[in-house]
């Protein structure tokens, strides 16, 4: 009785069968998640896009007590904390990444292991430590010198410091976030270039910096700049982190060092006791992060496929 059953089971064509049903469900399984995501927050914020229309994008007024909405604040913090978390990161990560490449295995593994769980962080530990130990030491040191000591108060969009508070704390906390996942590609990116290639550009008197310049990042740049992408889009959506340093202000930052607010710290702020056309526009506010960040990934898999093209590769 059991051994029919069992052949049945056991049957390479029926195998093949069923491991395509599978992988062919789980293939489908992902765009219908992601319609999905469209479909409920479109619904769910259709009252506000009625309301509002597409002004609610480009209005800077927040007023819950008389209805009045605008989203334009919240992405232009989101905008400026991602772009200077990537500006910031991106540098070290990859110093970081070429150093544990080249360094002695007692010291290169233990770093290692520690930029893998340094990623493994929980984002709202970093904001913790943003709020007791960064925010007093750019309210003490950071922000004193870069306005004064340095004169970039002069310059728009820098200003007067204020109290340690704002879109560059946020930024900095970002980077700090971002950068052992930049690093940790990288590393591994600067690890598949063939010993061969390495040793030659040795071998013709190349320095360790014209060595990864011009032969570990030509060979690894689809890898390179596909960690880059990975660290913006968590940069882009991320919450607890930047709720607690960047100071929850729903006004157009005036500068680098003023309050402000992203899409994800103003849900997190106001959702929980939303009710009407406040629900409805957090969902507004939830949709366009969403197109943002698909629109990071389409732009990624657009230059991932011009830099294979470019350098005469299959995508």
């Amino acid at each position: 009785m059991f051994k029919p059953l069992a052949q049945k089971i056991l049957d390479p064509a029926r195998g093949d069968r069923m491991f395509r049903i599978a992988v062919w469900v789980s293939a489908l399984l992902l765009p219908l998640v992601m319609i999905g995501f469209f479909l409920q927050l479109g619904w769910s914020s259709a009252p506000a896009w009625r309301e509002f229309g597409l002004s609610l994008l480009w209005s800077s007024e927040w007023d819950p007590v008389a209805n009045r909405f605008g989203a334009l604040p919240a992405i232009v913090g989101t905008l400026l904390t991602t772009g200077i978390a990537i500006v910031a990161a991106t540098p070290p990560a990859f110093i970081i990444a070429l150093y544990l490449v080249d360094a002695p295995p007692w010291i290169g593994r233990p770093l290692s292991q520690a930029l893998d769980l340094l990623a493994a962080i929980p984002s709202v530990i970093y904001g913790m430590w943003g709020l007791f130990v960064l925010v007093p030491v750019m309210q003490n040191h950071v922000q004193p010198f870069l306005a004064d000591t340095l004169r970039l108060k002069h310059l728009p969009f820098v200003g007067e410091y204020f109290n340690g508070f704002g879109i560059l704390t946020a930024g900095i906390i970002l980077a700090l976030m971002i950068l052992p996942y930049i690093s940790a590609i990288m590393r591994d990116v600067f690890r598949m270039t063939p010993p061969m290639l390495r040793e030659s550009a040795y071998g013709i008197g190349c320095t360790r910096w014209e060595t990864a310049a011009h032969i570990v990042m030509r060979y690894g740049a689809r890898g390179l700049l596909g960690g880059v992408f990975v660290g913006l889009g968590r940069a882009l959506g991320e919450t607890m982190a930047v709720l607690f340093v960047i100071g929850n202000v729903a006004m157009l930052p005036d500068s680098i060092f003023a309050g402000g607010t992203t899409i994800a710290a103003t849900l997190a702020n106001n959702f929980a006791e939303a009710d009407g056309l406040l629900r409805h526009v957090l969902f507004a506010l939830g949709l366009v992060l969403l197109v943002m960040s698909f629109a990071v990934q389409l732009i990624a898999q657009s230059c991932l496929t011009a830099t294979a093209a470019a350098r005469g590769e299959e995508r």
